[in-house]
């Protein structure tokens, strides 16, 4: 067995791609439109991890309500500076749900709400202000 993708619906695919590629640092795989079906696929990997895609599904009718999307559960990414990501990401206007006061562990959520864990790589880093005493906004 071979694990391919994780597909989560998208309901604005330009501020996704903002999103998971400009902020996360994904990069577009490949991409295909069904007009039959009146929806398209676009395929993301991480540069680390290139076999392990994300695959964000938009409908162009857009009149499904996804939800909260809490059902998902997450995507996580691990990273190389957990707090410059969470730094990148808070300067794109994304909000920081759980910061990494731990020096290990953030969560954020995309623009359709799908919650995004984000792990140091290797051993935490040391603690570190602003967010060592930031709390928790919103849920994850």
């Amino acid at each position: 067995m071979k694990y391919l993708h994780s597909m989560v619906r998208v309901r604005d695919l330009d501020a996704s791609l903002r999103f998971f590629c400009e902020g996360l640092g994904l990069s577009e795989v490949r991409r295909s439109d069904h007009p039959a079906g009146r929806f398209t696929l676009v395929y993301l990997a991480a540069p680390e991890s290139p076999a392990a895609e994300v695959e964000l599904t938009y409908n162009w009718d857009g009149d499904e309500d996804y939800g909260s999307a809490r059902n998902f559960g997450h995507l996580a990414f691990g990273v190389d500076d957990i707090y410059a990501v969470c730094l990148h990401l808070q300067q794109m206007g994304i909000t920081i749900n759980r910061p990494p006061r731990d020096g290990h562990m953030a969560f954020v959520r995309s623009p359709d709400l799908i919650s995004i864990e984000l792990l140091q790589k290797g051993d935490a880093l040391p603690p570190s202000e602003p967010w060592s005493s930031m709390p928790n906004t919103g849920v994850w």
